[in-house]
């Protein structure tokens, strides 16, 4: 423990209490050795002579399997072998930490189990550490981060249970199960099931065992959010008690709510080796450490709901583990000429009207999207790699460009896409075979492109070439990070490959093991760009949003919610990404064009106003009226933007469906409550519930677009704020209530 620091509640060794008055975790100690996680809530648990009887980790090791065969990841032979031999609990600047040692008296594997959490924010973090203290090597196939049994019993953080209080009731009923599908352009889709609905019940009495399945979630390649987030929840249908969760990998991730004796239990882990082809050897003395993960305890009242309440402990804590950087708390405009304008063709005759209308309307950055350094006949995607600026795209250079976006006031943008080699570009063969991602001996192409192994010394310093070069003769101050291909499960390595010196690839191998060290490797590098040039901003981005999890969010400071270009589309994708990002880093499309209406200029604009704004089309074509549409919009986000980087989003009309014809963002402020609400169809008013209000007068004022007429009524008692668009067509406001 840190000399001076203060620990939390921590018991003697029969039952462990570690954690604050918001959030706690309760273990017991049992008189095998074997230890269990048997409350997480905000109450110390007494009844500690049950237990929901999983072990504190889930380990699967080759050689030993599980002791009940299915899909799930819990249940395993090397997990129920841990034995307790030790625990310290301390803390460390802004943290509370446990540490909880463990054994495996078979393999001699010193296991790790790891938690952490911030003073008055409801989230604890997880990890473990595994280290072979052994003589012989460990292979291990999958590792938890975090398993968190007796989800239905008193509340949903459970307790032990086990008490004989009635033992007729279903553990499982009255909670729902929720979860984000995602896609190419329709990201963050999410769905409530009832849990039962789910896990159906087998009558366990019948058949003395339990359930061999699960419901479960996970990532596939590459992409870590190209089919589901990682991220859920699991809450009380009568709304006061939620939990949620994410796991913060970007190289494989699972996560499972199955039964079991007490109740529901929740499992998180990184790559394993049945989802991601992931396997770890450690030889005598080498160690492991997963994925981080987390999970938050919400707790509902008169204003809000347990789910609103967890997502909300979620953004604490998203904001707390981010790198600290100004854009968090200046959330710059930013215009990019892509999406719906030159599309990947910039020229300098194209690029300087748009500099001087995006200046006119008040963006910040100005960021010159794909094709910039484009000079192939043949095209540009399988030829990329060296980025240097096409000479016919720009005869004066492409710094004149740079030079004309800071003379207008703004700071200069790229994008890049930067673990991407094509396999046309002399790149290719000017680095090492091993410097790129090979399966089988053979390089991984996908879509005509390599992909670079960020472990590989080579390949960093050749993109540390490539950034430092770019900030010294462009004055780069934002790189907008791209990723468009999923080449499959990684990099494995075969026996005796020789990596040359000064490596740490190792000689052998899985492919998602590769995976997730490149991984570690990628954001390693992130960060050691910022330490190179602190003032510059990186966004994150996957062809959208298909790389959008928090160990890049924790290192980049916006994340692209989607590549959407129908703006009718894209509300549902921007009312449902601060459920999972942070609202100051979920940057939304706004792109306005000449032919658009009034009123669509106006939906565009409002849409990215509770987030960050990626400005975008023709605003060279405009009208000056037009332009002025947008330049209120910009204005309007300015002046509150400093409620954004601290504010809680809540959903009046609940998370949104796809094809809702209206759907509401809610942001709750020191001062102000925002909502930003879309109408597609359907009827012309709506009701918007905002319960934390109730009771108050307020007065609520459409902020943006204010050309449109809009009725606003509010019902003091209900703190229900009635809209009514008197009809027309598509419509987007957005509303700051204030109290009188």
């Amino acid at each position: 423990m840190p000399k001076g620091s203060t620990a939390p509640a921590c018991s003697q060794v029969e039952g462990i209490v570690w954690g604050r008055p918001s959030v706690a975790l309760h273990f017991r100690v049992r008189g095998d050795g074997s230890v269990g996680l048997v409350g997480f809530g905000q109450e110390p648990d007494d009844r500690q002579d049950g237990g929901p009887g999983l072990p504190l980790v889930e380990l699967r090791l080759a050689g030993s399997g599980s002791n009940w065969s299915g899909e799930r990841s819990v249940e395993t032979a090397a997990g129920a072998r841990l034995v307790y031999r030790g625990h310290e609990a301390g803390r460390d600047e802004d943290w509370d930490h446990l540490r909880i040692d463990l054994t495996d008296p078979v393999t001699g594997l010193a296991v790790e189990a790891h938690y952490a959490a911030i003073p008055g924010v409801p989230v604890v973090r997880s990890w473990t550490r595994l280290v072979n203290e052994g003589a012989s090597e460990v292979i291990v196939e999958a590792v938890s981060s975090l398993v968190l049994p007796g989800l239905g019993g008193p509340g949903v953080s459970g307790g032990s249970g086990g008490s004989g209080d009635e033992p007729d009731r279903d553990r499982l009923d009255g909670f729902d199960l929720h979860w984000a599908a995602s896609d190419w352009l329709a990201e963050g889709r999410w769905h409530s099931r009832r849990l039962r609905s789910e896990l159906p019940d087998l009558s366990r009495a019948a058949h003395q065992h339990g359930p061999r399945g699960c419901f479960s979630r996970s990532s596939q390649g590459t992409w870590s959010t190209g089919r589901y987030l990682p991220v859920g929840a699991l809450s009380r249908q009568a709304g006061e008690q939620a939990v949620a969760w994410q796991i913060e990998s970007s190289g494989g991730w699972r996560w499972e709510v199955g039964e079991h004796d007490d109740g529901a239990y929740l499992a998180l882990l990184g790559p394993t080796d049945r989802d991601h082809q992931w396997r770890c050897t450690l030889r005598p003395g080498e160690e492991f450490t997963t994925v981080t993960a987390a999970v938050a305890l919400g707790v509902g009242d008169s204003g809000q709901d347990g789910f609103t309440a967890a997502i909300g402990a979620l953004t604490a804590y998203r904001r707390a583990i981010r790198r600290p950087h100004a854009d968090h708390e200046t959330l710059p405009v930013i215009f990019n000429d892509y999406m719906n304008t030159l599309m990947g063709d910039p020229t300098t005759a194209r690029l300087l009207p748009l500099v001087d209308a995006a200046a006119r309307v008040g963006a910040e950055y100005f960021v010159i999207d794909a094709g910039w350094y484009d000079d192939d006949a043949e095209g540009w995607w399988d030829s990329v790699g060296e980025w240097r600026e096409s000479t016919a795209r720009f005869p004066g250079g492409l710094a004149e460009v740079c030079d004309a976006i800071r003379a207008a006031g703004m700071a200069p943008g790229l994008w890049l896409e930067p673990e991407v080699v094509g396999v046309r570009s002399p790149v290719a063969e000017q680095l090492p075979t091993q410097a790129f991602f090979q399966r089988d001996g053979v390089a991984v192409v996908e879509h005509g492109r390599l992909h670079l192994d960020l472990r590989h010394p080579a390949a960093r310093a050749h993109l540390d070439g490539v950034v430092d070069r770019l900030v010294a003769d462009y004055g780069v101050g934002y790189f907008k990070l791209d990723y468009n291909i999923n080449p499959g499960p990684g990099t494995g390595f075969g026996i005796g490959t020789d990596f040359g010196p000064g490596t740490d690839l190792g000689a052998a191998g899985s492919p998602g093991a590769g995976l997730l060290d490149h991984q570690r490797a990628y954001t390693s590098w992130l960060a050691a760009v910022l330490d190179r040039h602190p003032g510059l901003t990186l966004e994150n981005c996957a062809s959208g949003a298909m790389r959008a999890d928090y160990a890049l969010l924790a290192v980049a400071q916006l994340q692209s919610t989607s590549d959407q270009q129908d703006p009718l589309r894209y509300p549902p994708i921007a009312a449902a990404a601060p459920a999972a990002i942070a609202p100051e880093q979920a940057a939304v499309w706004a792109y306005p064009q000449p032919d658009f209406s009034d009123d669509e200029i106006g939906f565009t604009v409002a849409c990215a106003l509770l987030g960050r704004i990626h400005l975008s089309g023709h605003l060279d074509r405009m009208t000056p009226h037009q332009l002025e549409l947008v330049a209120e919009g910009l204005r309007v986000h300015k002046e509150l933007r400093h409620d954004i980087a601290a504010g809680t989003p809540f959903w009046p009309l609940g998370l949104p469906g796809w094809d809702d014809d209206w759907l509401c963002l809610g942001l709750r402020a020191r001062d102000t409550t925002y909502v930003l609400v879309w109408r597609r169809g359907g009827p012309s008013d709506v009701n918007l519930p905002v319960s934390h209000l109730a009771g108050q007068s307020v007065t609520p004022q459409v902020r943006y677009p204010t050309q449109r007429p809009v009725s606003l009524d509010w019902d003091v008692a209900k703190g229900i704020l009635r809209v009514d668009t008197a009809g027309g067509s598509a419509a987007a406001f957005l509303i700051a209530i204030t109290t009188r």
